[in-house]
């Protein structure tokens, strides 16, 4: 049987000397006001309190809602013990022996407890786990409540035994009908009384309730009892005594509970959101609730960088110059300066890029190897012997302060941090950033297709990877031939530019920063560069980004009729030239272009291979106890199929047949090549062009003698050099 709570007499004590609100607390179902959303017929919680078949629960939400009341009524349905414990008088001596009357009715009797504790985040952490091994064995039923975050304030291990039920604020309807009860009910409310509540009135006292039940029936009971009866006997209540009874509007706020965080998350909300008008909402709302002046600053000032950032990097600065007056000025006027600095954060631009921080502290505690690049070490603590420093390039000795330039450990090349927005400052710098992390990719691209160390391992060209892939070696010498391509050419802005021989953006590069009133064609190479060149471009402004067409000459068919070049020009490599139609591609570029269109194609070819680089590497050093005999009939052969590969003159006397004035200009460029195991794959990997060349015209010894030769001077450095030439010409 469910035991009487409060007594015998409870309800004439309660009739003569109770609360209004506690005079009117429901007693059952019919009577509960609001929460249907857990408690409305079919809901799960209503369906267990009338089986009886509760099991713990953690009833958390504002003051008001019903949360002790929801407990009274399951203790009136229940047939086991049902005791009440308030966490705020209660301590362990109380908490111990409803524990020990608990063991005794289940053992002597069979009987179950419920043990309702109301504000049980009151209890501290030893408190509440004296409960969990009663609870876990099913000595006690456990009943929370809460107007706290159970998840912060409650012991986790009662938390995960618990079912948990949030009861929301009442809605305005609600709480209506609780005031027309309260002056109809003749029992326990004013329906004895004459009453005239006005509507100005009862429209007053639910608004400022702001959904507590209790503060509502308070506020009324107040009015009632403070008003005097007239010569009728009525009693009227009009706005004005509404208005006496709750000055002020309930806010819902406690500093160390759930309002105090629901509501500084909808202020920085807001101000994420570009909504000023809300966040002064919220901003006044915290003020009229106490909130520290000091708190709500620290939280801008973590808005301006995390939600603010780079995109407009004075909002730090003035949210943190409002703070430093506000310290000096206090309240009321410094309402301003909290005010200025909410307003300027929503209106700004936003962005949250340096996020990309904890992008990079999550590589650094997924990534084992970190070593900081020889070229970025210290040069000054171990010497020059160390190599520590060697090969790195000073920004500052190039143009724009600027050199593409490896700064990540080699095991995090490619990887990408920091992703700017297209908004205020950090907008402003995007595009640069964007055309020289194009380049650095795009060098790689290049560098890896240049015929002797062409590698055909695919490259990771994910758009990210592609956008922050950087290199030491090729920056600079790519950038100067980029320069020569299209040196003493004379742009006008509406231009319109063709680039042949498409595999990456990078000469594209400068001509999309030249003609921006006209446009750039890419002709990719093959279908496979025309998806990754379509990807790549993406990351460009529109405005701006090249169109990308297909590798064959009928392409360029499908541009509209009008469409024709002002310039023509690119890197062609030997698949360029020794896979294509050369006489039907080149005839409709012609065809596609206007009379003193102006011509450069850029074309390089190693002047020898890894065969002769490597007998001179051998020769230097002076070593007799390599036998090398092989390699001169390697050398031989090397020479003779890289001179069958080279087509300079073949496409000369094509241009000038069809009507092109050409000039071919000649240059060599002498490199260096360290022996690593990249480039030994590079050079050695099955479906390598030299690969191929030592497997189609070579016997499989020399191929192995050749492979485990370049494997002994792993560390060491080859020569090579390139012959260059540039077709440069216009069409008569």
């Amino acid at each position: 049987m469910a035991q009487d709570l409060f007594g015998l007499n409870e309800d004439n004590i309660l009739q003569k000397n109770a609360p209004l609100a506690e005079r009117l607390r429901p007693r059952n179902f019919d009577e509960f006001v609001g929460q249907g959303a857990i408690l409305a017929e079919g809901r799960l919680l209503r369906r267990a309190i009338a089986a009886d078949r509760i099991g713990n629960l953690l009833l958390h939400g504002p003051p008001g809602v019903g949360k002790t009341t929801l407990a009274r009524i399951i203790a009136a349905h229940t047939r086991s013990h049902f005791s009440v414990l308030n966490a705020v008088l209660a301590g362990v001596k109380e908490l111990r022996k409803e524990i020990d009357d608990a063991r005794q009715r289940l053992g002597l009797h069979g009987l179950r407890t419920i043990l309702f504790i109301d504000e049980v985040h009151r209890f501290n952490t030893l408190q509440q786990d004296a409960l969990l091994p009663w609870v876990e064995n099913g000595t006690l039923i456990f009943i929370g409540a809460t107007t706290e975050n159970p998840y912060f304030e409650v012991n986790k291990a009662l938390v995960s035994r618990s079912r948990l039920f949030r009861l929301q604020l009442l809605e305005p309807n609600e709480m209506r009908l609780l005031l027309d009860r309260a002056l109809q009910d003749h029992h326990r409310g004013y329906g004895l009384k004459n009453i005239n509540l006005s509507e100005d009135a009862a429209r007053h006292l639910v608004d400022v309730s702001n959904g507590d039940a209790r503060v509502l029936l308070n506020s009324l009971e107040l009015a009632v009892e403070s008003t005097k009866e007239d010569d009728q006997g009525s009693i009227n209540i009009d706005l004005s005594v509404a208005e006496e009874s709750i000055q002020e509007r309930a806010i819902l706020y406690d500093k160390q509970g759930d309002a105090h965080f629901d509501t500084i998350s909808a202020f920085i909300k807001s101000l994420r959101g570009s909504d000023p008008d809300a966040a002064l909402f919220w901003l006044a709302r915290m003020i009229e609730a106490g909130e520290n002046p000091r708190y709500i600053f620290r939280r801008m000032l973590i808005a301006a960088a995390e939600d603010v950032g780079l995109a407009d990097p004075l909002a730090i600065v003035i949210v943190e110059s409002c703070a430093s007056a506000f310290d000096r000025i206090g309240l009321p006027e410094g309402l301003y300066l909290l005010s200025e600095a909410a307003i300027y954060l929503a209106a700004t631009d936003k962005s949250n890029s340096v996020l990309g921080f904890l992008d990079a502290q999550n590589t650094i505690r997924r990534i084992q190897k970190q070593e900081v690049p020889l070229h970025l070490r210290d040069p000054h603590r171990d010497g020059k012997f160390s190599g520590d420093g060697k090969d790195y390039k000073y920004p500052h000795a190039f143009p724009q302060h600027w050199v593409a330039q490896q700064y990540l450990p080699k095991q995090l090349e490619g990887e990408i941090f920091w992703q700017p927005s297209s908004h205020g400052w950090e907008g402003s710098r995007r595009a640069m950033l964007l055309e020289r992390r194009a380049a650095q990719i795009s060098i790689a691209i290049e560098s890896e297709e240049e015929d002797c160390l062409m590698s055909t391992a695919s490259l990771d060209l994910s758009i990210e990877r592609w956008l922050s892939r950087h290199l030491s070696n090729e920056g600079e010498r790519f950038q100067k031939l980029l320069e020569r391509l299209w040196s003493e050419v004379r742009w006008k802005r509406n231009d319109r530019v063709l680039v042949v021989g498409g595999r990456s953006l990078f000469w594209a590069l400068l001509p999309l920063r030249s003609v921006p009133d006209g446009g750039v064609t890419i002709l990719a190479s093959s279908q496979k560069d025309q998806a990754e060149l379509i990807s790549h471009v993406e990351a460009l402004d529109s405005v701006v980004r090249p169109t990308i067409i297909g590798e064959s000459y009928q392409a360029i068919n499908q541009l509209p009729p009008s469409f024709n070049f002002e310039w023509v020009g690119g890197r062609l490599h030997n698949k360029d030239l020794l896979e294509c139609d050369l006489v039907n591609l080149w005839t409709i570029i012609t065809e596609r272009t206007i009379e003193n269109s102006g011509l450069r194609l850029l074309i390089t070819y190693p002047h020898y291979g890894p065969a002769y680089s490597l007998n001179q590497l051998i020769l230097n050093s002076q070593n007799k106890s390599f036998n090398v005999t092989f390699l001169e009939n390697l050398i031989e052969r090397e020479n003779s199929w890289l001179n069958s590969r080279r087509r300079e003159n073949d496409l000369f006397d094509l241009l000038v047949s069809l009507g092109w004035a050409v000039e071919l200009q000649t240059w060599e460029e002498d490199l260096t090549l360290l022996v690593d195991k990249s480039l030994i794959n590079r050079w050695m990997a099955t479906g390598a062009l030299y690969k191929n060349f030592l497997d189609k015209q070579c016997n499989k010894k020399m191929a192995t003698d050749f492979h485990k030769l370049l494997e002994s001077f792993l560390g060491e450095r080859l020569s090579q050099k390139l012959i260059h030439f540039c077709l440069v010409g216009k069409r008569k």
